[in-house]
């Protein structure tokens, strides 16, 4: 079995969004980087969204992301839910970025009018990025499977999980879960 991404803790992921706002492109980079802990969506899913998928006539940021089947792994499509602090972080990205063209890609790589990033092109942003970052171990599926375990360690229903990270799979969802001391201590508190 590979080796699975690494779940990042709070303070992780405040040093990763530490970093970007040392880096150019740092409002693009905070809303790539909440994008995925804060949706689960995967790399893939991220490097297809267009600015339409996203904005709505009025500017504003949709409250459902709707995933078209093919930008699935899946091949089913699926919404994605933006919660509140989702929709504030993307917010900001989108006051800083408005195409002229809403057909292009929502997140730009390094020039703004281009076609955005490709799953690969993506995934290597992760990489640099958490690498630089100082966290070792993350990869593009780190806020992906964060997503997942912090859901889980909530006491969210795995069923419920299963429906948002689109999963069709009782045992890979589980496989997704990092159980921890904070879970356990938990639940030990619960009897």
């Amino acid at each position: 079995m590979s080796k699975q991404a690494k779940t990042l803790t709070a303070e992780e992921l405040r040093r990763v969004l530490d970093y970007t706002a040392t880096r150019k492109h740092s409002i693009r980079n905070r809303a790539l980087v909440l994008m995925s802990f804060y949706s689960g969506c995967r790399v893939g899913e991220l490097s297809s969204l267009t600015y339409i998928d996203v904005v709505d006539d009025e500017g504003k940021v949709r409250d459902e992301i709707r995933l078209k089947a093919e930008n699935t792994k899946t091949k089913e499509a699926r919404v994605v839910f933006v919660n509140a602090k989702l929709k504030k972080e993307l917010q900001q990205y989108v006051n800083s970025y408005k195409p002229t063209n809403t057909q292009l890609k929502f997140f730009y790589s390094q020039k703004r009018n281009s076609n955005g990033y490709n799953a690969n092109t993506l995934t290597q942003f992760f990489h640099y990025l958490y690498k630089r970052a100082g966290i070792y171990g993350a990869s593009s599926h780190s806020g992906r499977r964060t997503f997942i375990t912090n859901l889980a360690s909530k006491g969210v229903g795995v069923r419920v999980i299963m429906g948002l990270s689109g999963h069709k799979n009782l045992g890979v969802v589980q496989k997704y879960i990092d159980v921890n001391d904070d879970m356990k201590r938990k639940a030990v508190e619960l009897v």
